[in-house]
């Protein structure tokens, strides 16, 4: 093994050592499917492990691992969705969809977060990735970074996701005048 060898399995190391729970999140996140999420969790860890020699810290190492964590995943879901047709949709069309109807059922966090990612992973790439940045608790300029928006595009986009999604977790209204 040759030096830079070395060194890059070190970055490596370094690298999930540090965001390896993270990588974890983002691929269940992308990838309901356990089998595929385990798949895509394989290809972010060697297209990060290859991508290390051409690392020159000009970038700071979070920003590098998770551009390079979502552009892995959002190209999964392209090839996902060319195998499995489906629609990706906007954050208005996604604010259009019908609500589960019954959301106390869903008190178990676990199913919580499940369905949170199941609304996040219906949408286009650019919503997509910011949201699960923005749940890994990323600022907007570390956002903005990642997936090469403007800070105040991604502050915009968040807080219309939040909105939309919030809406999706919301009691329905209760039916006035009931039964006579």
């Amino acid at each position: 093994m040759d030096g830079g060898q070395d060194s890059r399995d070190t970055r490596y190391q370094q690298a999930v050592a540090q965001f390896g729970p993270a990588l974890e999140r983002l691929a269940r996140a992308y990838e309901r499917d356990p089998d595929l999420a385990r798949d895509l969790l394989q290809d972010i860890h060697l297209a990060l492990w290859r991508s290390l020699d051409g690392f020159d810290g000009r970038a700071a190492l979070r920003t590098w691992v998770f551009r390079l964590a979502h552009n892995t995943g959002a190209t999964h879901i392209l090839r996902q969705r060319r195998s499995r047709p489906g629609k990706l949709v906007s954050l208005e069309e996604l604010d259009g969809l019908a609500a589960p109807d019954n959301p106390e059922q869903m008190a178990d966090r676990q199913q919580t977060l499940s369905r949170l990612y199941d609304l996040i992973r219906r949408l286009k790439a650019p919503d997509q990735q910011v949201m699960l940045l923005y749940l890994e608790g990323e600022d907007g300029a570390a956002i903005g970074e990642v997936t090469g928006l403007s800070p105040g595009a991604v502050t915009t986009k968040i807080h219309r996701a939040k909105a939309v999604l919030a809406r999706h977790f919301q009691p329905a209204p209760a039916q006035k005048g009931g039964p006579k």
